[in-house]
């Protein structure tokens, strides 16, 4: 039966380009976890900027996987897994990677302008600011312990941090070789995302996606990049599996939400907004300005399923559909007989 009751669903929509930012001499960053954001309690942000020489230290999360988008510039990673085995990566703009839960990594700007990228974890209640540091834990730990384990004098490890450095300055190198002999895992932690075929291209739009499919160590996240033309629209649709989180990299969008019940939302998210659709959630995404709309859209699922309106009516017989809609069969017959995905 409808209901009756006047229950209003919460905002779906973050302005992260309003928050204050964590600044340092050699980069910045600022977040939006369930804290900042109460409905996404699945998917956190961070988007962070890097000085050329900045290095976010040697760190790992311990309850959350991270999965990062360059936005601008170049990048450097290393990580290292349980069974000792250790990846360098290079990257470029559109480049994507994928950090296990638990795995150390480090990420290095190496961009004469400066870096640009967005991490995403698959924990709302992870913190960037609350992460597990190399100088933090050696910072915290009895010095003859320390020395014990680097095997040097203590004397020689006046120089170690008080304290937690977060982002520190990596000296002049050859930053754009492999610096060390790596044993990699089975598989890379890094994915060209547009450099890619688009998983789906249409007049109105283009989706760039990889799940575990395309980037098997990808487990449990999938993402990638919508870019919608003015006036088109990511069609109705829910996802069975996974939640939604939304970053618009540039333009304006609305984003339609229906949680059953009567309840429905709409909001307009601009430049440096974050949206979000928990799983289940019949939506839309609308581009309400006058040029594209490109956006990140992150799942908290290795595996990237949908289920389009379009493609649920056009599985139907068409008398079923007309039942159900109270509308002529001869109107019926005229709803699209495939996925329109997106829609101009």
């Amino acid at each position: 039966m409808p209901s009756n009751n006047k229950a209003k669903l919460p905002a779906y929509k973050f302005s992260l380009s309003k928050q204050k930012s964590r600044v340092l001499p050699y980069g910045d960053a600022k977040q939006a976890t369930v804290k900042e954001f109460p409905v996404s309690k699945s998917i956190a942000g961070v988007l962070m900027n890097l000085k050329p020489g900045g290095l976010r230290e040697l760190h790992w999360h311990a309850n959350a996987a991270e999965w990062g988008f360059v936005i601008s510039g170049n990048v450097k990673t290393t990580i290292i897994d349980p069974e000792g085995r250790y990846e360098e990566n290079f990257f470029e703009a559109g480049d994507i990677w994928y950090f296990p839960k638990g795995h150390g990594h480090s990420i290095e700007g190496l961009s004469p302008d400066g870096t640009s990228f967005m991490l995403v974890f698959d924990n709302g209640a992870f913190s960037e600011f609350a992460t597990f540091s190399i100088t933090d834990w050696l910072a915290h730990t009895p010095k003859d312990i320390v020395a014990k384990n680097l095997r040097v004098n203590k004397e020689m490890l006046k120089g170690l941090p008080k304290g937690e450095a977060y982002i520190v300055h990596a000296k002049e190198q050859d930053r754009k070789k492999s610096l060390k002999a790596q044993n990699s895992p089975p598989y890379t932690h890094k994915y060209r995302l547009l450099s890619q075929e688009p998983y789906r291209k249409t007049e109105g739009g283009t989706l760039w996606i990889a799940s575990s499919r395309e980037f098997p160590i990808s487990t449990t996240m999938s993402g990638g990049v919508l870019d919608l033309k003015p006036g088109a629209v990511r069609e109705l649709h829910w996802h069975p599996n996974a939640d939604e989180w939304v970053y618009v990299l540039s333009g304006k969008v609305k984003l339609t939400s229906f949680a059953s019940s009567g309840l429905a939302s709409e909001s307009e998210l601009g430049e440096g907004d974050i949206g979000f659709t928990p799983m289940g959630y019949g939506h839309s995404l609308q581009n309400i300005g006058s040029g594209d709309c490109k956006m990140l859209v992150v799942f908290n699922s290795g595996i990237y399923e949908e289920i389009s309106l379009s493609t649920w009516l056009a599985s139907n017989p068409g008398q079923l559909v007309a039942d159900n809609l109270n509308l002529p069969i001869d109107v019926v017959r005229k709803f699209s007989e495939k996925q329109l995905f997106i829609i101009k």
